[in-house]
C-alpha cells in the first residue's frame, strides 16, 4: 500500500501562520462583499496574536448585528456640588463639592488682577473714580498726594476705602462739635497730640500721661514722625490726637454711628445735643438690632460647642465682625479682657490708634511698627525649596489679656491656640485634600489628635509667662508648653507659619509677609492695608475659633505623612505673599496712605469743608 496521503475532496485548512492570516483575509473580505454575517470567533485561533486580528475582523460587522440591540451607557458623573458663600464672610463646604480651597484661590486671583487692571492711571482718573465710590470730591491737595504717589510708584491707588469707612460716620457730625469733642480728649489721661501750625514743622504739641509713663508711652512716636516727615511740607496746619496703646477703646454706639451716616450720606449734619442716648449693654451695643449677637443668648461662662459645618473664610475682613460672629466674644483677648464689654461713647470721638476693630471707631494709622524693607541677611530666609521644616510654627508671649483667678484667659486667643495645637485628646475630622478640583470632596476624615498634632504643628509659647499674677503664672507654666526664643535664622527654616493677634494687632506680621515661609493669619482688627491685600493670594485667612486651621494646613503640606500635599500651591503664594510685601508695605506706601489720611481728616475738621475740597473745575 503506498504511503502516499490521501486528497481530501474538501479544501484542507490552512497549516502555517502566515497562510492562516491570508485565508482569514480572504474569508473575511468575501462575507463583506457577500453581505454575508458570520461569526469568525468559530475559527481556530492558535495565538494572541491572532485572538486580536479576530476582535479586530469582528469589529465592522458588530454595527451590522447588533443595530436593534442595546448598547449600555457609561454611568453618567454628576456635577460637582457648589459651596455655599454665606454674607458673613464664610463660605460653607459642600461635600459633594471640589476641595474649596482650589476655587477660594482661583477667585482671589481673578479679583486681585482685576483691581489691578482697573487701577486710575492719571489724576483724571483718580478724581473721577474717587467721585463715583464716595459722593464728593477729594480733599484739597489730592493732586499733591497724587503727585507723591507717582513719584514714589505706589500701587493701587483708588485703594483707600479703608480710609473712608473710619471717617464716614464724622461726615455726619457738626464740625464745630467735632472740634470740641478732639479738644476735650487733648487732656485725657493716655492720649498724645501731633499738630503744626503755618510754620512749624509736625511735632508733639501736647500729651496727658500719668507721673513716669511719658518716655515708655512716647518712644512709640519717632517712627510715626519719620512718615510725617516725608510728606509734612504739603500739610495744611492741623491737631491730631492719639492714643499710644496697641487696642481700640471707642466703643460705637449703633443708634448714634447709624444717625451719624445717615446725615453724612444726605450731606447735612446732626448736632451733639441731638445724637440718640447711648444704651449700655456692652459690646453689642455697636451692633444691629437684628444681628445675631443680639438675637443671642452669650454666656461666656458657658463657651459654644465647636461648629459641626466645615467652613473656610472668602472675605477676611467680614469675618472680623463680631456682630456676625458672636463667638468672637469667647475666643478673643480684646474681649474676654472686659466681660460683657464697656459702655459705648456718647458721641463720634475723632482719637486716632494703631488699631481697630468693627465694634469701634478709633481712625487706624498705618502704623510703621515692626517694618522692615527685608529678611538680614537672606540666608536666614532660605528659599522655599530649602526650608526644611513642614510644620506650622508660632512662637510668642501670653500676651492677649490678664491672667488670674477672676478672667477667662483659658479661652483667650493665643492661650486657645497653644493649647488647641498640642491637645492629644480624641480625634479630629479634617477635609480629605484631594489631588485635582474635580474630585468630589466627601466626608472629613477623622485623625486622632495624638497622631496628627505633633506630625503638623511646632506651637509654643515662648520664653516664661508674663500678664499673669504670681499664682496663676505657675499654673501657666505647668498647663502649657513653654519653649526659648527662636532667632530669625531658626524661625526661616520652617514652611508655614501662623501669625495672631497680640494685645492688639500683630505687629509681626510686615517681618513673616517678608519671608518666603506661608502665612496663616487669625485676627479681628482689620488694618490699614485690608484692601490693598489679597487673602489667598498673598496669605491665608484663618478664623478666630481655627476651625478651619487643620484642614488649610493639610491641603497645602499634606497629612502626617505629607500624603495630599498641594506644596505647588503653597510654594505660589508664599512667593506672592513676600512680593507683595516688598511692593505695597514699602515706607513709601505707609507715607501715601498716612498723607491721604491727614488730608481727609484735615478737611473733616474744618468748618468749611468746601472750601478744603479739590477744585478741579468740574
Amino acid at each position: 500500500m503506498s504511503s502516499r496521503p490521501l486528497k481530501s475532496s474538501v479544501m484542507s485548512f490552512p497549516r502555517t501562520r502566515k497562510t492562516l492570516k491570508l485565508f482569514l483575509f480572504l474569508v473575511a473580505a468575501t462575507f463583506f462583499i457577500l453581505g454575508i454575517p458570520y461569526d469568525l470567533s468559530r475559527l481556530p485561533l492558535k495565538s494572541p496574536t491572532e485572538r486580536l486580528q479576530q476582535v479586530a475582523l469582528q469589529t465592522p460587522f458588530s454595527s451590522n448585528l447588533s443595530r436593534s440591540a442595546v448598547v449600555p451607557e457609561e454611568p453618567r458623573k454628576l456635577p460637582l456640588g457648589k459651596h455655599r458663600f454665606r454674607p458673613d464672610g464664610l463660605l460653607e463646604v459642600n461635600e459633594d463639592g471640589a476641595h474649596p480651597i482650589y476655587e477660594l484661590i482661583a477667585r482671589a486671583e481673578a479679583e486681585w488682577a482685576a483691581k489691578q487692571e482697573r487701577a486710575s492711571r492719571t489724576l483724571e482718573e483718580a478724581v473721577t473714580e474717587y467721585r463715583r465710590r464716595y459722593k464728593r470730591s477729594p480733599p484739597k491737595g489730592f493732586d499733591i498726594w497724587w503727585k507723591y504717589a507717582i513719584e514714589h510708584d505706589v500701587q493701587l491707588p483708588d485703594e483707600y476705602d479703608q480710609i473712608h469707612n473710619d471717617l464716614e460716620a464724622f461726615w455726619g457730625i457738626e464740625p464745630k462739635d467735632l472740634i470740641d469733642i478732639r479738644g476735650d480728649i487733648e487732656s485725657k489721661k493716655g492720649t498724645y497730640t501731633i499738630g503744626k501750625n503755618e510754620t512749624s514743622k509736625v511735632e508733639i504739641v501736647a500729651y496727658a500721661f500719668e507721673q513716669g509713663k511719658y518716655q515708655d508711652l512716647v518712644n512709640g512716636t519717632s517712627a510715626i514722625m519719620d512718615l510725617f516727615k516725608m510728606f509734612e511740607d504739603d500739610l495744611p496746619p492741623f491737631r491730631m490726637t492719639m492714643s499710644p496703646q496697641d487696642r481700640p477703646n471707642l466703643l460705637s454706639d449703633y443708634e448714634i454711628k447709624t444717625a451719624a451716616l445717615e446725615a453724612a450720606a444726605s450731606q447735612t449734619y446732626i448736632e451733639r445735643s441731638a445724637l440718640p442716648k447711648i444704651k449700655t449693654v456692652g459690646w453689642i451695643s455697636a451692633c444691629p438690632p437684628n444681628s445675631l449677637a443680639r438675637r443671642k443668648t452669650i454666656n461666656l461662662d458657658s463657651p459654644p460647642q465647636r461648629p459641626t459645618k466645615k467652613t473656610f473664610i472668602w472675605d477676611h475682613v467680614q469675618t472680623m465682625d463680631p456682630c456676625n460672629h458672636p463667638d468672637h466674644f469667647y475666643h478673643h483677648g480684646q474681649f474676654l479682657s472686659h466681660n460683657m464689654g464697656p459702655g459705648p461713647q456718647s458721641a463720634m470721638v475723632p482719637e486716632f490708634s494703631y488699631s481697630s476693630s468693627v465694634l469701634h471707631h478709633d481712625i487706624r494709622i498705618p502704623a510703621p511698627y515692626g517694618w522692615l524693607e527685608d529678611i538680614y541677611p537672606r540666608s536666614n530666609d532660605p528659599e522655599w525649596d530649602e526650608k526644611k521644616d513642614e510644620r506650622l510654627l508660632w512662637r510668642g508671649s501670653n500676651s492677649g489679656m490678664f491672667h488670674d483667678k477672676k478672667t477667662r484667659w483659658k479661652h483667650a486667643h493665643r492661650d486657645f491656640l497653644v493649647s488647641f495645637a498640642n491637645s492629644l485628646d480624641g480625634t479630629l475630622k479634617v477635609l480629605a485634600p484631594n489631588r485635582t478640583r474635580n474630585e468630589r470632596l466627601g466626608e472629613p476624615r477623622e485623625f486622632r489628635a495624638a497622631r496628627i498634632n505633633p506630625a503638623v504643628m511646632d506651637i509654643a509659647f515662648a520664653g516664661t509667662p508674663i500678664s499673669c499674677s504670681p499664682e496663676t503664672c505657675e499654673v501657666l507654666e505647668k498647663m502649657y508648653p513653654w519653649h526659648k526664643k527662636q532667632s530669625i535664622q531658626e524661625a526661616g527654616n520652617y514652611k508655614y507659619v501662623i501669625d495672631v493677634d497680640g494685645n492688639g494687632w500683630s505687629g509681626r506680621f510686615k517681618r513673616l509677609m517678608t519671608t518666603n515661609s506661608l502665612i496663616f493669619k487669625s485676627t479681628i482688627y482689620p488694618e490699614w492695608f485690608a484692601d490693598r491685600v489679597a487673602p489667598w493670594v498673598h496669605y491665608i485667612p484663618i478664623q478666630i475659633d481655627l476651625s478651619d486651621l487643620h484642614d488649610a494646613l493639610i491641603f497645602f503640606r499634606g497629612d502626617g505623612n505629607g500624603d495630599g500635599a498641594h506644596e505647588s500651591l503653597a510654594r505660589k503664594i508664599a512667593i506672592a505673599g513676600r512680593q507683595w510685601s516688598k511692593t505695597y508695605w514699602r515706607k513709601e506706601d505707609l507715607a501715601a496712605y498716612f498723607f491721604r489720611l491727614s488730608l481727609e481728616y484735615v478737611r473733616l475738621m474744618s468748618t468749611d469743608r468746601e472750601s478744603m475740597s479739590y477744585n478741579d473745575g468740574l
